[in-house]
């Protein structure tokens, strides 16, 4: 039997602006209830939930303050635990955005940490040994704080100042403070993690999207002593949850693979080149056809073989941290975007509102967001008040929305058989429909030149073999195919023809063609 990973399609829930049940102006878990029908009507058959738990909210919930108390504006644990079932129901799977490289400072371990005499939890942050020594100038430390509590030291944090970093050891210590990934301290730390994975896969959570999995142990450089820590992690959960799912925000798969995550997503940042496809000056989608998708094509493939060609690699449509794709890209080209993200290996995930175009705001920072809260903006499901998303007065809504008059939502791009909603349902019920398009099917790419148009790769699962080829280009294009082509599966614009080994394709046309 399949794992279920194998034929997912996950969807990102950014729960306070998916859809607001009770009219305080946020979303929260009961609303997430409400649109599970929605979700599936999609195709899509998971979910990931951007953090939930109880968190002060200075970097929109990835500053926790509870692992295993849901936020009370989002609802109750019990709310959690009935979406899990709800989703169970409909063949649905649910994971939690799990954040184990920090806390808030509003964490009850951090405020006991902070305190002048030893306790159980001194070490289960990176504190130096004295207030002059800086803990900022080490391999994967943002900065720290000093000066502000009671202990003698100053401790490290990840991003923001109110995200102080959990302590799971140095790789290499070098100074009395460090502690080393077998220490007392640093085993302590991974075994809190367990114990809330444990809670909430007990509740029917079916695993974790982990946040920055790579960067636990400090001084790490090669990621050797991090690879380990998850090894670890994965036999405990193997003993306990054998079926929990682990996908991991890593950017390199080899080692978070070897590590025992089932998958890993491409960064928006570092040498993927993820961004050259859709995001910067000229994407390799946009019709004008001046991008370039050989280098993205390169470093994948590098992975791809990283991966024992498992090619279980994640590509998003976007995510909390990226701006919306529709702000370089229209509606037209976006098709050709999901006729690639969803035939490619691995899991494809969708964001909130990408599958109906919704646009990037320029906004003021809310909860941490700054340049990032112009992709967070509440969910345009209808034509009524606040877009269906929330009964609030305006002003309480979590933050301003879409003002155009041609701004997208969902009600009406359902009525519309040609939108890109309607797109994105076809391509979805495609990937089903054959194997080779699913998550584990090999890969192979025909045609990627630099600079050049079209992007042709082949998807197989043994018999099962199926030539995507894509032109984003207005331009008309051709290159050489040494296939035969046997039966169209799906066309976007006009018909390709492949005469004697030179595929011809229409400009901003993509097909699946099964070949010979």
């Amino acid at each position: 039997m399949k794992h279920w990973l194998e034929e997912s399609i996950f969807y990102e829930i950014y729960p306070q602006s998916f859809n607001d049940s009770n009219g305080d102006g946020i979303g929260d878990i009961p609303g997430i209830l409400e649109k599970l029908d929605y979700i599936k009507e999609l195709g899509c058959n998971a979910i990931w939930l951007n953090p939930c738990y109880l968190s002060p909210f200075g970097d929109a919930g990835y500053d926790v303050a509870d692992y295993c108390l849901a936020a009370p504006r989002y609802g109750t644990n019990d709310d959690l635990v009935q979406l899990f079932e709800e989703a169970h129901k409909r063949d649905m799977h649910v994971i939690l955005d799990f954040v184990p490289g920090h806390t808030s400072t509003e964490h009850p371990w951090f405020k006991e940490s902070c305190k002048a005499e030893p306790n159980e939890y001194w070490g289960r942050y990176i504190w130096s040994d004295n207030i002059w020594v800086d803990v900022a100038n080490y391999e994967g430390i943002s900065g720290s704080l000093r000066g502000l509590y009671p202990r003698n030291g100053s401790v490290a944090v990840n991003f923001f100042s109110n995200q102080p970093a959990l302590n799971y050891g140095f790789a290499n210590p070098t100074e009395s403070w460090q502690s080393a990934v077998d220490s007392p301290e640093a085993l302590g730390t991974r075994q809190a993690m367990k114990d809330a994975m444990s809670f909430w896969l007990s509740k029917g959570c079916d695993g974790f999207r982990v946040d920055m999995a790579g960067s636990l142990v400090k001084n790490d450089p090669d990621g050797r002593e991090t690879t380990k820590l998850w090894q670890d992690v994965r036999s405990f959960l193997d003993k306990t949850y054998p079926d929990a799912v682990l996908i991991s925000e890593w950017g390199e798969p080899d080692k978070s693979l070897l590590g025992g995550f089932h998958m890993d997503f491409l960064l928006h940042f570092g040498p993927s080149h993820y961004m050259d496809l859709f995001r910067c000056e000229h994407p390799y989608f946009s019709r004008e056809g001046k991008g370039n998708a050989f280098p993205f094509v390169e470093t994948y493939m590098k992975n791809y073989h990283l991966t024992n060609k498992k090619g279980l690699i994640c590509i998003p449509s976007g995510n909390h941290d990226m701006e919306r794709i529709r702000k370089y890209l229209d509606y037209g080209e976006l098709k050709l975007v999901y006729a690639f993200l969803l035939s490619m290996p691995g899991a494809p995930f969708l964001y909130y509102g990408d599958e109906i175009g919704m646009r990037h705001l320029k906004l003021s920072s809310v909860e941490g967001g700054y340049d990032r809260t112009g992709a967070r903006t509440p969910m345009q499901w209808n034509t009524e008040n606040n877009y269906g998303f929330s009964d609030a007065p305006v002003e309480k809504l979590y933050t301003a929305q879409d003002s155009s008059v041609d701004a997208p939502v969902v009600s009406e791009q359902i009525k519309t058989q040609d939108s890109l909603w309607h797109e994105i349902q076809k391509l979805i019920k495609i990937r089903r429909d054959f194997p080779a398009l699913c998550a584990s099917g090999a890969i192979e790419f025909v045609y990627c030149e630099p600079n050049k148009y079209p992007l042709v790769y082949l998807r197989s699962d043994g018999n099962n073999r199926i030539l995507a080829a894509l032109n984003p280009s207005r331009e008309n294009v051709s290159c050489k195919c040494p296939y035969e082509l046997k039966e169209i599966i799906y066309t976007l614009g006009n018909t390709i023809k492949l005469e004697n080994e030179m595929l011809s394709m229409p400009g901003e046309s993509a097909a699946y063609v099964s070949v010979v």
